[in-house]
This record gives C-alpha cells, sequence and structure tokens, in this order.
C-alpha cells in the first residue's frame, strides 16, 4: 500500500490535477491553508493527501466561502478526524 502523504507531484502537477491555478497553491501555502514538503533545493512536492485538500479547498471557495471561511472549515474538519481517530 502507497503512503498517501508521500510528497510526489511538482507544483504543476498538483495544480492540474486539482483544477487549481499554481499562483492559488502557492496563496494558500502563505495562507496555511496546506504545507507541501520541500526538496533540499527548496522546490514543492505534493502528496496525494495535499491535492486532495486543494480539491476540498476549491470546492469550499466554489461554495462561496472566502479563504478566512475555508481555513475554518479545514480546522474543523481536521479536529473531527482527530477526534474519530481517537476512538
Amino acid at each position: 500500500m502507497r503512503d498517501r502523504r508521500h510528497a510526489l507531484y511538482a507544483i504543476s502537477v498538483a495544480a492540474e490535477l486539482s483544477g487549481t491555478a499554481i499562483q492559488n497553491l502557492r496563496v494558500y501555502e502563505r495562507r496555511g491553508l496546506l504545507t507541501p514538503d520541500r526538496t533540499d533545493g527548496g522546490t514543492r512536492r505534493y502528496s496525494e493527501e495535499d491535492v486532495e485538500r486543494l480539491v476540498r479547498i476549491r470546492e469550499l471557495l466554489d461554495a462561496g466561502l472566502n479563504l478566512a471561511g475555508v481555513d475554518r472549515v479545514l480546522e474543523l474538519e481536521d479536529e473531527v478526524a482527530r477526534l474519530r481517530e481517537q476512538q
């Protein structure tokens, strides 16, 4: 089984897979919505989990939320996931 957290994708591939522009990925990172891994040379690398999160961000933005709202929804979804894992 492959680790979904393993950083595989360059920023251009992650943008294409998520249906989001490259510059948006940089904005989302600056806003703390996701944190891609970095190579030793500083190149961003995105995992399958990161791409799924990007798709979720796009869905929330399409639903009319602003980035602050997206951030709060993602925080709450992460908290629910952590609580479910503890059960």
